[in-house]
């Protein structure tokens, strides 16, 4: 039985929904990273904090999600939606991310990896995101769902 097109395709694209919510110490002033953690406490150093209490770390993403975002032409999407506030950012996947931190999802405008490093090689850092939707993170009321798509063309 031979593979249809749609059939590849979809093999080659994996989705994780994550929910979070705001803090009153977001600042989202960091000019190279964002982060997405679920722990709960968060002081005004965290500047690269855009989300609290999220439903998953690193360690917490589908194996399938993983095995797409560590090849080397993974394009990684994440979506912020914030009641009708959306957020996207692009970024890249690499062969060297290991995905492991219980806690904590960082997206990063440089290369650097580490196990709490979901993607690489960001168009935006929390310095980027519009203060619309910052100012409404500051409510730690506010949820968010935050969509990663990882996908590759190999």
């Amino acid at each position: 039985m031979s593979t249809t097109k749609l059939e590849r395709e979809k093999g080659m694209k994996a989705t994780e929904v994550i929910l979070g919510r705001g803090h009153e110490n977001i600042t989202s002033t960091n000019r190279t990273t964002f982060e997405i953690t679920k722990e709960t406490h968060l002081t005004r150093q965290g500047d690269c904090i855009i989300a609290v209490g999220s439903s998953k770390g690193a360690d917490g993403l589908s194996d399938r999600f993983k095995k797409l975002a560590q090849k080397e032409s993974a394009k990684i999407t994440i979506t912020f939606q914030v009641d009708d506030e959306v957020e996207v950012v692009n970024a890249r996947g690499s062969p060297h991310l290991s995905l492991t931190h219980a806690t904590d999802l960082v997206v990063r405008k440089s290369d650097y990896v580490c196990s709490r490093t979901l993607a690489i090689k960001a168009d935006k850092a929390a310095k980027d995101f519009s203060r619309t939707l910052v100012e409404k993170l500051r409510n730690p009321k506010q949820r968010v769902e935050i969509t990663l798509t990882a996908e590759s063309a190999t």
